[in-house]
């Protein structure tokens, strides 16, 4: 599980990443691109703020299970 928990974490930490640098290739995937449309660029941050706490949370749940 401790395995499972640090990848969860590394993964929230990329999101954050993501979400602040806004890479090029990575930004302007179809995907991300529906969500901008749908959320706008700023709703777009928060819901990839969101989705790395949710999964930080998990980690640190995950490495002290």
């Amino acid at each position: 599980m401790i395995v499972w928990g640090i990848l969860a974490v590394v993964y929230a930490a990329a999101v954050v990443v993501i979400a602040v640098v806004k890479p090029e290739k990575i930004w302007n995937m179809k995907k991300i691109e529906l969500f901008k449309k749908v959320l706008g660029d700023r709703g777009t941050e928060i819901f990839f703020y969101i989705w790395a706490l949710i999964f930080l949370v998990l980690g640190i749940w995950l490495i002290t299970r």
